[in-house]
């Protein structure tokens, strides 16, 4: 019997259709902003071309500053990938992962009891758990080939942050020659961090994929939730 500890409470969502593809939704929901609940960034892939493997990537509350404290992954978070196999845009299958005392605990993949808004951490399902990394990275492979990995990472999104106030600004003078070109743009985020949690998995462990993308590749559908415990 599965046991049960309730999230309820969407916090933020980012969505795609892997494979190669990417979204980012930093600090777009203010209640999240400067939180692990806070969802920047979301990739899944294909580790090489051709691999049986599926590579999932979540980024959490970005601009961590590296000289700062490292950030900590919010113990009161449920973070859930949640993947779609016959097309209803209705989760199918979902991976967990939740941090306690130091280390990421990761459950699933499975096919959830409620879908929606409301979770529960599936305790039974266990997928494996990794030392939250500090300075240094650290992965645990486990004996079904699954390999994890949290901790901080550096920022992968180049935005030129101040350029885009100024060209969106009411003040039209601001920026007369609008956006920059990639030579001058300054990467605002250069030297941040995210909180990440990456996850690689065997393929046959999520089920068969049934979307396909622009480029005409069989991929999952699949998105990345975070949850606060009520």
């Amino acid at each position: 019997m599965r046991k049960k500890m309730k999230y309820v409470m969407g916090l933020s969502a980012a969505a795609i259709a892997a494979v190669i593809l990417v979204a980012a939704d930093h600090i777009d929901a203010p209640s999240t902003a400067g939180t692990t609940a806070d969802i920047a960034d979301f990739y899944a892939f294909e580790p090489s071309e051709g691999s049986d493997n599926t590579v999932f990537v979540v980024d959490l509350q970005s601009d961590v500053l590296p000289e700062l404290a490292y950030g900590t992954f919010d113990e009161d978070v449920l973070v859930e990938i949640n993947i779609d196999l016959d097309g209803d845009l209705v989760e199918d299958r979902v991976i967990q992962a939740i941090a306690k005392e130091g280390r990421m605990y990761f459950f699933g993949p499975v096919t959830p009891l409620q879908t929606g808004l409301n979770s529960e951490v599936y305790v039974d399902e266990v997928l494996g758990d990794v030392e939250i990394s500090g300075a240094s990275a650290i992965v645990e492979t486990t004996s079904d080939g699954v390999s994890l990995f949290a901790g901080p990472r550096q920022d992968p999104f180049f935005f030129d942050f101040f350029q885009f106030n100024a060209v969106i600004s009411p003040e039209l003078e601001s920026a007369p020659g609008g956006f920059l070109p990639p030579e001058e743009a300054a990467d605002t985020f250069d030297g941040a961090n995210t909180m990440s949690i990456i996850i690689e998995i065997p393929n046959s462990m999520l089920g068969t994929p049934t979307a396909t993308n622009a480029l005409g590749l069989t991929v999952y559908k699949t998105w990345v939730t975070t949850n606060k415990k009520q």
